[in-house]
């Protein structure tokens, strides 16, 4: 089973619970702050969601490790490309 099945799976067994709970007309006959604390629920989760994958990105956008090694690789190549365009007769512009 894919991971995406795997949270579909979940999802839906979480989705149905909510409603089962929170739409139920007769069956389930829950107290008024806690079936108010219930409806909305979906919208709180999908907005704490949200909180933390930007929070997430962030921390990983701060953090993120540069990698001198790799940027002097990138650059001999970018010298060594413009050298043989140059030679095979294209101009470049000054920066």
């Amino acid at each position: 089973m894919t991971k995406l099945a795997q949270w579909l799976c979940i999802l839906a067994l979480l989705g149905s619970a909510w409603a089962a709970l929170a739409l139920s007309p007769a069956g389930l006959q829950l107290p008024v702050p806690l079936r108010q604390a219930l409806l909305p629920l979906p919208i709180y989760l999908l907005v704490a969601f949200g909180c933390f994958s930007l929070a997430t990105v962030g921390f990983r956008l701060a953090t993120f490790n540069d990698c001198q090694e790799a940027a002097a690789e990138l650059q001999d190549h970018i010298a060594m490309a413009r050298a043989d365009l140059r030679q095979r007769g294209l101009r470049f512009h000054p920066q």
